[in-house]
C-alpha cells in the first residue's frame, strides 16, 4: 500500500510524510496527475492562503475530483482540509475542489490566528477518530469550514467559539489541525486513517 502526499507548492510535505511513515504506510511525494493512480490513497497537506492553494491546485484539480470520485481516499490536512470545500474566502472569494460542500470562512474569534492545542469533540462515530474524543490537537490557522451538511462534521473544537474541526463525506476526510504535529493522538488518527485505507 501507498499513499500519496501532495506536492502543490503550499504544504509542510516533510512532516506530513515523516507521521505518515511513522503511523506505518509508505509514502510517495507526488505532483503530477498521472501519479494518483498509483496511490492507495492521497492526502493534501497545506500551509498558506485559500486562493495561492487553489491557484497551485489548478493542474490538478480534474484529476484530484475524479480521483476522489473513483472511490480513492483523501485526506486533507489544515489549509488541505479547507481546499476540499466549495469555496474560500481568504485571498478573495476563490472556488475550491467542491468534494465536500461548504464554504471556508474567517473564525468568529478576536485573536488570531488560531495556534497551539486544543480538544477535539467527536459528534458522530467514525473510523477516523476512533479512540480519540477529546483529545488535544495542535492548530495554527485564522479560517474555518462550514460544512453545509451536519452529517459530515466528525469533531467540533471551541476557540471563543465552536467551529468544525475534522470532516468526512464518504471516502474524503479533512482535519483542521495538524496530526502530524499532535503526539500520540496525531499519530493514533493517522494509523487510524491507514487502517481505512487498508479495508
Amino acid at each position: 500500500m501507498k499513499i500519496g502526499v501532495l506536492d502543490y507548492g503550499a504544504g509542510n510535505l516533510a512532516s506530513a510524510r515523516q507521521g505518515l511513515e511513522r503511523a506505518g504506510a509508505a509514502t510517495a511525494i507526488i505532483s503530477k496527475e498521472n501519479e494518483l493512480a498509483e496511490c492507495d490513497a492521497l492526502v493534501i497537506p497545506g500551509v498558506g492562503s485559500f486562493n495561492a492553494a487553489m491557484r497551485r491546485l489548478a493542474p490538478l484539480r480534474e484529476g484530484i475530483t475524479a480521483y476522489a470520485e473513483d472511490g480513492g481516499f483523501v485526506l486533507g490536512i489544515c489549509l488541505g482540509m479547507q481546499v476540499l470545500f466549495d469555496e474560500g474566502a481568504e485571498g478573495g472569494q476563490t472556488l475550491g475542489l467542491g468534494l465536500i460542500p461548504g464554504s471556508v470562512e474567517k473564525l468568529d474569534a478576536k485573536k488570531l490566528p488560531h495556534v497551539g492545542w486544543n480538544t477535539i469533540n467527536q459528534k458522530k462515530p467514525s473510523a477516523l477518530l476512533d479512540g480519540l474524543d477529546g483529545e488535544w490537537f495542535y492548530f495554527v490557522h485564522s479560517y474555518a469550514c462550514t460544512p453545509a451538511c451536519k452529517s459530515d462534521v466528525l469533531s467540533t473544537t471551541n476557540y471563543e467559539n465552536k467551529f468544525t474541526s475534522s470532516v468526512q463525506r464518504g471516502n474524503v476526510a479533512g482535519a483542521q489541525f495538524h496530526p502530524e504535529k499532535s503526539g500520540a493522538a496525531g499519530r493514533k488518527m493517522l494509523e487510524n486513517f491507514i487502517t481505512m485505507v487498508r479495508k
